[in-house]
C-alpha cells in the first residue's frame, strides 16, 4: 500500500498526517509486519483511538486498548508471588498470550512517570516481567499535546527515544468520507463543509465544543430529537440552527439522483456545499450516481462539478460500484471531456 504524503508535513513533534493518511501509514507498517513502536499525538476528539480500531478491524488484527492513566504500575508488571522461595511475577489477563493484534497504549502521557517507566519496558524490549509480548503483536501508543491543555505528564527523553513519533490533525475531507460511510447526519456534514473551520474547535470554557467526535455524537442526537448543544456547544449549534434554513432553498435532490433534467444549480455558496453533499449521500448506486454527474455536468460551474464528480467517484468506490460508474460516465462523451480535465479521478 502507498503511503499518502499529500497533506503531510513536519512538526514539533513528528511527522504531521491527516486521519486518513495516518490510516494508510499504519496499514502500510502493518502489511510490511514493521515492528517498531509508534507514538501518535493529536488534539482530544480526533480520532486517534478509533483510528487504530479502524485499521485493526480492516486488517482482521485482534485489538488490545490499554488506559494506562487508569492503571497501577502492579496492574501491568503483575503481582509478585512466591514459588518455592523465589519471587516471581504473574503477569495480567489483558495482556496478550498468542494470535496476531496491537496492543495499544492509549493516553501514555496522562499516566504518571512511574507508570511510564513500567510501559517504558514494554515498549523497548516487549516484555515486562515475566511476560513478553508474542511476536505476532504491534505495540502502539497515543496521547494528547500540551498545547491541547491535557492533564499530560512529561514524556521522559528515553522513553521517548525508543518511539517513531507520528501527529494527527483534524481535516474535513477525511472526515467527510467516514462520515458518509457511516452515515452521519446529511445537515451536519453539509454544514461542516461550508464552516470546516468548526470541524475541531477547542474551547477551554466550555465542557462541550466540536470535534470529529463530538459531530459524530451530534449526529447521533439529531436522530432521536435532542438538540446538539451538548454536544458540540452552545455557539456551533447556533451557526449549525441558521444554516438548516438553507435547506429551505434546496432544489429537489432525489429528483436529480432520479434523472430529471433542466434543474437549476444554486448560486448561493451554503446552497451548493449541501447541494454536493446531499447529492453524494443520495449517490447509492451506479445508476443514480451517473444521473448527478450528468446533471452537474450540465448544470455545475467546472470547479462545483469536480467537487461533485470526485466526490461521487469515490463513494462508489468504496461502495464496490466505482468501476461500473466509471465505465457508464466515459462512455458519454460530453462527460467524457470535462472528466480528463480532473484525470485523477479516473485513474487514481
Amino acid at each position: 500500500m502507498t503511503v499518502k504524503a499529500t497533506k503531510q508535513a513536519k512538526s514539533s513533534v513528528g511527522l504531521v498526517h491527516t486521519p486518513e493518511a495516518l490510516a494508510s501509514s499504519l496499514a502500510a507498517i502493518i502489511s510490511n509486519d514493521v515492528k517498531l513502536s509508534l507514538m501518535i499525538w493529536g488534539p482530544p476528539g480526533v480520532g486517534k483511538s478509533s483510528i487504530v480500531a479502524q485499521c485493526a478491524s480492516e486488517n482482521a488484527l485482534d485489538l488490545i486498548d490499554l488506559r494506562l492513566s487508569q492503571l497501577a504500575p502492579t496492574d501491568l508488571r503483575g503481582l509478585p508471588v512466591p514459588v518455592d522461595n523465589v519471587c516471581t511475577w504473574y503477569p495480567p489477563e489483558f495482556l496478550p498470550r498468542d494470535g496476531r493484534g496491537i496492543l495499544f497504549l492509549d493516553e501514555i502521557n496522562m499516566a504518571p512517570p512511574a507508570m511510564q517507566g513500567i510501559a517504558q519496558q514494554l515498549i523497548l524490549d516487549r516484555k515486562v516481567g515475566n511476560y513478553e509480548v508474542p511476536d505476532g503483536w504491534f505495540v502502539w501508543a497515543a496521547g494528547n499535546r500540551k498545547e491541547d491543555k491535557a492533564s499530560v505528564f512529561d514524556m521522559p527523553a528515553p522513553l521517548s527515544n525508543r518511539f517513531v513519533h507520528l501527529e494527527v490533525q483534524p481535516d474535513f475531507e477525511s472526515f467527510k468520507f467516514h462520515a458518509l460511510k457511516t452515515r452521519v447526519d446529511e445537515r451536519i456534514l453539509a454544514f461542516l463543509a461550508y464552516r470546516t473551520n468548526l470541524l475541531h474547535q477547542l474551547d477551554q470554557r466550555n465542557p462541550a465544543w466540536p470535534s470529529p467526535r463530538t459531530w459524530m455524537m451530534a449526529s447521533r442526537l439529531r436522530a432521536i430529537g435532542l438538540p446538539i448543544s451538548s454536544a458540540v456547544g452552545n455557539a456551533a449549534a447556533i451557526e449549525f440552527d441558521a444554516f438548516e434554513s438553507v435547506y429551505r432553498k434546496l432544489p429537489d435532490l432525489d429528483a436529480i439522483a432520479a434523472g430529471k433534467k433542466g434543474i437549476a444549480f444554486p448560486d448561493e455558496p451554503s446552497v451548493r456545499y449541501a447541494v454536493t453533499i446531499g447529492l453524494t449521500i443520495r449517490a447509492v448506486d451506479s445508476g443514480r450516481a451517473n444521473h448527478i454527474v450528468e446533471w452537474a455536468s450540465k448544470e455545475a460551474p467546472s470547479e462545483w462539478f469536480q467537487v461533485l464528480a470526485s466526490d461521487i467517484v469515490r463513494h462508489s468506490r468504496e461502495a464496490g460500484f466505482g468501476d461500473d460508474l466509471v465505465r457508464t460516465l466515459v462512455s458519454n462523451q460530453e462527460i467524457k471531456e470535462r472528466l480528463l480535465a480532473f484525470r485523477d479521478l479516473l485513474f487514481g
